[in-house]
């Protein structure tokens, strides 16, 4: 079963059950997709946060290396479970991956720079305690890669004006 119809699944008991929530019914559909990025999006932040803590909290790495080192295993984890779990209707083959890949990848390491500058700003410049900050920038990071997720990268573009793009 697929987190998509396992989160079908409740909410269809849900509405079953309780018959007054079946108002909810068309939110539902319309905002399924962000409850999945949501679930996956807290996935992507857990596997970001316990990385970096034991980056720079157990070995002792420099902020800016281990950040780098916990985006790649984030990084990771996102792209297989958007593209497979979030982002389902968006062009399928060889090239459309590739293309989501690189797509996704760029995104990724823009909001990795943003995250960067972040923790150096307020982490050495400003003396402000390491896992707070990297805490907050995570938020800043999940709603612009969401962003560039849903309008950029898997954007239900069909593939021949994506390879068209590239003609």
């Amino acid at each position: 079963m697929t987190p998509s119809q396992l989160l079908d699944s409740i909410f269809c008991w849900l509405f079953s059950k309780f018959p007054r929530t079946r108002g909810l019914e068309p939110y539902y559909k319309k905002y399924k997709e962000l409850m999945l990025y949501a679930i996956f999006g807290f996935g992507t932040f857990v596997i970001s946060i316990v990385t970096y803590w034991l980056f720079t909290e157990r070995f002792g790495w420099y902020i800016v290396i281990a950040n780098a080192m916990s985006w790649v295993f984030a990084t990771a984890f996102a792209f297989i479970t958007n593209r497979k779990y979030v982002f389902v209707n968006h062009p399928a083959g060889v090239f459309a991956f590739f293309y989501q890949l690189g797509t996704f990848s760029t995104g990724r390491l823009f909001t990795l720079g943003i995250e960067e500058f972040m923790l150096v700003f307020f982490i050495k410049l400003l003396q402000q305690s390491n896992m707070p900050v990297k805490f907050f920038s995570q938020v800043i990071v999940i709603i612009l890669n969401y962003i560039f997720s849903k309008l950029w990268v898997f954007r239900k573009k069909p593939l021949r004006q994506v390879e068209d793009d590239f003609s």
